[in-house]
């Protein structure tokens, strides 16, 4: 038994939403029924257009809303539906069949990875759903390499059927084995069915006389006399299927080997089916799916194929959850600003359960908030809920202090007590609870950004107001950073792009109402060091009756971490490593405040570790004097081991004709681009290729030769790299 409740959006008119929630005697989903999934793709390869027809299918909207028309349910946002991307993501709870299945569906451009990011730290499998026509692109490999980073089980869907079909371009993955589990029936334009190549059934679409909403297909199956050619391909694909599933799978292959060894036909469906699923939860495989979203075809059977391959919440395991036990364990990875419930913090519950009302705490703030409120998300809408369940996801309304990232557990105590367990649970060695603490909480990884700008109030009187917008984005985007510069204290943005930049300062205006003005966009150089060096720094001050003595030996040497970042890998020599925390507190913090203006150009300074050779202080010497000394002293060994100029790069690919790839080419040899590879896609030619990020200020990458051309030359700016621009010795 359930209730309905319709919800009429001022911004969607041509859609009505029909929220189904059920009533406190609805049935639970238990662990195995429930599916944790994302959609991820490269921009425009039909993510929020395949979503909006799984909630279509699965009943939750009555009708279809589209992406060009800006009526799509999860880009609700003003610019989202104004630019027809998707800019961040949004989560969005339903049925299919007697499954729960709570999905996000992720922007697709690289200025919003961290959006990927931080929802994929979360999710228990995902779709990549890819172009069929244009195959892997580039921000695909960077979402699939986010992916293998989580290690998230995943099934690729083939979209844009209705194209000229181009099923073999997705194999340049060579990452996993991909199973192909269907067969299209006709191409491009004569798309109009599929084959389950597991069961052998065909599946036909076939278009009502008033509306084609792929609600009315035909499931049968495939006999010889239907279709000979067809029938044929399909058995040739389900043999080389059974010796690919063998060769992943031991189960499968004594199966083949054994009973079946005579005739590969008479292997049953669900025993193929099961091997499938094991190879797909265990990453070795990932099975492939092909269809129309925007034609309405193949997105049921893909609805099937996330019940039926991807994992439950209890088939992923987190070494975490031993300490925890049966104690709640959540954690929260987005946030969204209501202006009248205030903060609405996403969780996902990995253990224990939550209800309204709450007392929670939260271990990175050291803090325990009250949760007033629980609710189901529904993309912009939410229904309100009586209690979360392990492996479910959620908004929680009154935790002022959570941020994307942090840990909630049910009590100070039951950080205590998953710490004590966690240490003695170490090779028998007892750790202090704080460090065991940080090892139980995987955080979201935030790139630094590599753009910035000035930002201005209209008058004095709004930078307060302007100060408290800012806030509330940094926290729902972990992305953006604000600082304020300390030679013109004026504020300043950083982000990830020129497109999350502009989005930002249009949000502060519509969702605010403060019309600001933003300064020229810079580049966000670094700075690092070529070689090893050391150096020494006395200081040696009287201030009233009490002397400051320090001496500090500090060694810097470059980093050898795979991950750019900002942060100095600090540790100590033998015998040193004893220092009061107190006395290491203010070391590192001079160490670190030395290092966010570079001694060069006062660019921040990256991939470095330093050792704190010896420390010498006379017991009346204050924290300040300390930092001030070991900062003044790491200054020094920064210029003793030479100073080298980072700027960012970007990956490029470019699709143009032939008859244009020269003019590409020199354009791209003016912005002192380094091409990697040129490739064929159909007709055009495709050009991957470094730009450094200085060159790219201009958004208008056409040159003048190809702007009058017929053909169509798109750009894709895709991942963020550094690489050295000039070296300096001080």
């Amino acid at each position: 038994c359930f209730r309905k409740y319709t919800v009429s959006s001022m911004q969607q008119k041509k859609n009505v939403i029909h929220l189904m929630c059920y009533s406190h005697k609805s049935k639970v989903f238990t662990l195995c029924r429930i599916r944790n999934i994302g959609i991820m793709a490269h921009i425009d390869a039909g993510k929020t257009t395949t979503t909006e027809r799984m909630l279509y299918y699965s009943g939750y909207i009555r009708t279809l809303g589209d992406v060009d028309d800006g009526d799509t349910v999860t880009d609700f946002m003003v610019q989202e539906r104004e630019r027809g991307i998707t800019i961040q993501s949004a989560a969005v709870t339903f049925d299919w069949k007697d499954y729960r299945i709570n999905l996000i569906d992720t922007p697709g451009h690289v200025d919003f990875t961290v959006e990927v990011e931080r929802c994929l730290r979360v999710l228990d499998g995902a779709v990549a759903v890819f172009d069929a026509s244009a195959g892997v692109e580039a921000q695909t490999l960077t979402v699939w390499r986010q992916a293998d980073k989580h290690q998230i089980p995943r099934i690729c869907f083939l979209n844009k059927m209705d194209k000229i079909r181009r099923m073999y371009l997705i194999n340049s993955l060579q990452l996993k084995s991909l199973l192909y589990l269907q067969l299209p029936i006709g191409e491009a334009k004569t798309f109009r069915g599929l084959v389950d190549v597991v069961t052998k059934e065909q599946i036909i679409w076939k278009p009502t006389s008033d509306l084609d909403d792929g609600k009315n297909f035909e499931q049968k199956l495939l006999l010889e006399a239907d279709d000979p050619n067809l029938f044929q391909e399909v058995q040739d694909a389900r043999n080389n299927l059974i010796e690919q599933v063998a060769d992943l799978d031991d189960e499968f292959a004594e199966l083949v080997l054994g009973e079946y060894s005579e005739n590969l036909d008479l292997i049953p469906a669900d025993k193929l089916q099961s091997a499938i699923r094991r190879v797909t939860l265990a990453q070795k495989a990932v099975p492939v799916l092909c269809g129309s979203a925007l034609k309405n075809k193949g997105v049921q059977p893909l609805l099937d194929a996330v019940t039926m391959y991807l994992p439950a919440p209890n088939e992923r395991s987190y070494e975490f959850l031993q300490w925890y036990k049966d104690d709640l364990c959540a954690l929260a990875f987005k946030v969204l600003h209501d202006k009248c419930r205030g903060p609405l913090v996403f969780i996902r519950v990995y253990s224990g359960s939550l209800k309204p009302q709450s007392a929670v705490y939260n271990i990175n703030k050291s803090c325990t908030e009250r949760m007033s409120r629980l609710l189901l998300p529904f993309a912009d809408q939410q229904i309100e809920i009586p209690s979360l369940m392990p492996g479910n996801i959620a908004l929680t309304v009154g935790l002022k202090q959570s941020a994307t990232g942090d840990t909630i557990v049910s009590s100070k105590a039951s950080a205590v007590a998953a710490a004590r367990r966690a240490g003695m649970g170490t090779r028998g060695e007892k750790r202090s609870s704080s460090n065991t603490e940080s090892l139980l909480l995987a955080g979201v990884e935030i790139p630094d950004p590599v753009f910035f700008c000035t930002i201005e109030p209209p008058s004095t009187a709004k930078q307060q107001d302007l100060d408290n917008a800012l806030s509330c984005l940094q926290r729902e985007d972990p992305s953006l950073k604000v600082k304020l510069d300390p030679d013109t204290g004026q504020t300043v943005l950083c982000g990830m792009g020129e497109l999350h930049i502009e989005i930002i300062h249009d949000r502060i205006k519509r969702e605010y109402g403060i019309e600001t003005y933003l300064g020229p966009l810079q580049i966000a150089y670094r700075e690092t060091i070529l070689n090893a060096a050391q150096a020494t720094d006395v200081l040696d001050k009287a201030v009233g009756d009490k002397r400051h003595f320090v001496t500090a030996e500090l060694e810097v040497r470059p980093g050898l971490g795979e991950r750019a970042t900002t942060k100095p890998a600090i540790e100590y020599a033998v015998g040193i490593e004893e220092l009061p925390k107190e006395v290491k507190g203010a070391v590192e913090n001079g160490i670190t405040n030395s290092c966010i203006q570079g001694p060069l150009l006062g660019f921040p300074v990256q991939d470095i570790d330093v050792t704190v050779q010896s420390l010498t202080l006379h017991p009346d010497t204050s924290h300040t004097m300390l930092s001030a000394c070991v900062s003044r002293c790491m200054q020094k060994a920064l210029k003793k081991a030479g100073i080298q100029i980072l700027e960012p790069l970007m990956n490029l690919e470019i699709t143009v004709s032939e008859d244009h790839l020269s003019a590409a080419l020199a354009d791209l040899a003016q912005r002192r681009g380094s091409v990697q590879e040129i490739q064929s896609r159909q007709d055009n030619r495709v050009v991957v290729a470094t730009v450094p990020l200085a060159e790219m200020m201009v958004c208008d990458f056409l040159i003048d030769g190809l702007k009058q051309a017929p053909t169509n030359l798109v750009v894709f700016l895709c991942l963020i790299q550094i690489v050295k621009l000039a070296c300096f010795q001080l």
